[in-house]
């Protein structure tokens, strides 16, 4: 049942400022995939292209699994100052928005997970059949991002990291974080080349390409990880784990495992279940930038296992 208290005092609609935002870093990467394709298709695509996309694609995703979603969302570790600043640039490279809306977002998605004042369920308020599914998967694929109003609620839900002088430094000056990520292809294309052309193809790849890449592998968790899969664990809600998924999600695709045990560090819990981003925790923790790891024994994973 939804929370009473969802709808109330709830801050207006987010700004047009937002919307235009989202729009364009979810459809013009779109746009420009098809500039990528015939430059693949036309013998053009050179292994310095392979290694931006790689070498920005690696980063800034485990700035969102394990900076943005573990770290900062749902404290799996703990870290110094300068990680969890170095953590919030990587995850604000990926331009999937500045830290503190996106965990706020991501705190809602947990709290009324496929219910009322759920973010992005493909379940609540589409309607029944394959016409409702469709629409159901869309919302929680890109429509939310493209159409909804609904606001992060900051203050409701990340009051840690608004009180967080680091998280808060880096969220109010996501643009500049955002267009370093942007830089950072340019000048290794750049770098790597010695001509414009070079680091604009690197833009290309290490921008456009990376960021599609990015943004739909995290709305694959949000839709297709809420509705295909296998349920271990029963929670409450409609998450799965998709194991196909898990290797592009860096481990995030074993979703049901994560809402059964949200402040897991790892979610593959499975011998099997590959999860990159927990592995590099555990190589943090070894290292001595990660402690106070949180990890969930074997009998509370039996305890809780669908029977």
């Amino acid at each position: 049942m939804a929370d009473p208290d969802y709808k109330a005092g709830m801050p207006a609609a987010g700004s047009m400022v937002d919307r235009v935002a989202n729009v364009a870093v979810t459809v013009v990467p779109l746009a420009l995939i098809a500039v990528a394709i015939q430059q693949s298709w036309g013998g053009l695509l050179v292994w310095q292209d392979i290694l931006i996309f790689f070498a920005t694609l690696i980063p800034f995703g485990f700035g969102i699994t394990v900076g943005f979603h573990r770290l900062f969302t749902h404290r799996a570790f703990k870290t110094s100052r300068p990680m969890r600043f170095l953590w919030a640039v990587l995850g604000s490279m990926a331009l999937e928005g500045p830290v503190i809306e996106w965990v706020a977002y991501h705190r809602r998605h947990h709290r009324f997970s496929d219910e009322e004042g759920d973010p992005h369920s493909p379940h609540h308020g589409h309607g029944s059949g394959v016409r409702g599914a469709l629409r159901g998967l869309f919302h929680a694929h890109v429509g939310w991002v493209l159409f909804s109003d609904e606001p992060a609620e900051e203050q409701r839900y990340a009051p840690d990291l608004i009180a967080d002088p680091v998280v808060l430094f880096v969220d109010r000056t996501f643009v500049l974080w955002a267009v370093l990520g942007l830089a950072i292809p340019f000048g290794l294309g750049y770098a790597l080349t010695g001509t414009l052309v070079g680091g604009l193809l690197g833009l290309l790849w290490g921008g456009a390409v990376r960021i599609f890449f990015l943004h739909h592998i995290t709305f694959c968790v949000n839709s297709l990880c809420h509705f295909f899969g296998r349920r271990d664990f029963e929670t409450g809600d409609e998450s799965r784990n998709l194991a196909w998924l898990a290797p592009f999600t860096f481990g995030e695709a074993w979703h049901n495992n994560h809402h059964a045990f949200p402040t897991s560090a790892r979610h593959g819990l499975g011998r099997a279940e590959l999860d990159p981003s927990a592995a590099l925790i555990t190589l943090m923790e070894k290292t001595g930038l990660a402690w106070d790891v949180v990890r969930i024994g074997p009998d509370r994973i039996a305890a809780k296992a669908v029977a």
